[in-house]
């Protein structure tokens, strides 16, 4: 006979070989109140019944669990979505579960009662192990998923799965720029691996990318600077969408202001971990290879960190 050892070693006791068993199942009479919720239950519906106090109980009960009094035997449909209000969460389902992959048990209150009912809550396909979700939450929105085959147990409900509350639409929008005459110039000069910028002849600020106009007096530009492509980091913000430009997520935006400008450019910066990019960084443009350029900004892949100290932020506090 196949044996297990003792808890702790010692003597080998024998393994369990007896079985208890209903054939057919262990049956049992519902009465007129439970009956009728799961008869409702194998025609795709769910009900509760009212008390005298006014309470929705779902699942029905043949007492006032608040009062012991009998319901009225009034029958309100209510659902089928519901809220859920508080949840368990399943990183390993057992044999006996209801789903083959992680899951929530939810108490879930339906629209119209008063109480809520245990059932599975499905979130999608997940590796077992797997933590909970982010959209699992108390208070999200559910609604059942039927069996095609009812027979009126409370497994006719298969799951609850999540109310659909956001859609993604593919967009796309193709058009063309034709830049004018200082932005042109500006494009040309990045062709040739040099950034330009306009002295305003006003306040004597060099604004790049060039624009023929000072944003601050309003007066027309002509006059080119050529700017290195090292500067300060100005301001920052850290982005966890995806973005085709960006070498991975998350990634970096933020505000060079070159040396020698007076306005900042937004450009993408990289070389360095999110957590250590700081404002006053200073950084280099990192440029891509030269048969890779062309007349547009992205010549200048991003902007890396340079090993020089950080510029105090009172130098740069006009531009944060």
């Amino acid at each position: 006979m196949p044996s297990d050892a003792a808890p702790g070693g010692g003597a080998p006791r024998p393994a369990p070989n007896h079985v208890l068993e209903f054939p057919g199942g262990y049956t049992r009479s519902v009465g007129p109140v439970i009956g009728r919720f799961l008869s409702e239950l194998r025609d795709g519906r769910l009900v509760g019944v009212r008390t005298a106090g006014g309470r929705v109980l779902v699942p029905p009960t043949e007492h006032d669990p608040a009062t012991g009094d009998d319901v009225t035997g009034e029958f309100v449909e209510v659902g089928p979505a519901g809220t859920v209000t508080t949840w368990s969460w399943v990183p390993r389902p057992a044999p006996g579960h209801p789903l083959r992959r992680p899951f929530a048990w939810a108490l879930i209150r339906p629209d119209g009662a008063d109480t809520a009912l245990l059932h599975a809550l499905d979130l999608g396909e997940f590796e077992e192990g797997a933590d909970p979700p982010r959209p699992l939450r108390t208070g999200m929105r559910v609604r059942p998923r039927w069996r095609a085959e009812r027979t009126g147990a409370i497994g006719d409900i298969e799951c609850f799965r999540p109310e659909v509350t956001m859609i993604g639409s593919p967009s796309r929008l193709e058009y063309g720029l034709r830049p004018g005459r200082a932005l042109g110039r500006f494009l040309e000069g990045l062709c040739e691996g040099r950034i330009l910028g306009h002295r305003c002849a006003a306040c004597g600020r060099v604004i790049v990318p060039m624009s023929g106009l000072c944003p601050r007096d309003g007066v027309p530009t002509s006059q080119e600077v050529e700017l290195p492509d090292t500067g300060t980091l100005t301001t920052f913000t850290v982005s966890h969408v995806p973005d085709p430009r960006a070498p991975g997520v998350p990634f970096v935006s933020g505000h060079v202001l070159l040396d020698g400008a007076g306005v900042t450019m937004l450009a993408l910066v990289a070389g360095v971990p999110a957590a250590g990019v700081r404002m006053g960084m200073r950084v280099r443009a990192a440029w891509r290879p030269r048969g890779e350029w062309g007349r547009t900004l992205a010549n200048i892949r991003w902007f890396e960190p340079l090993d020089e100290p950080d510029v105090p932020l009172a130098a740069i506090g006009d531009h944060l």
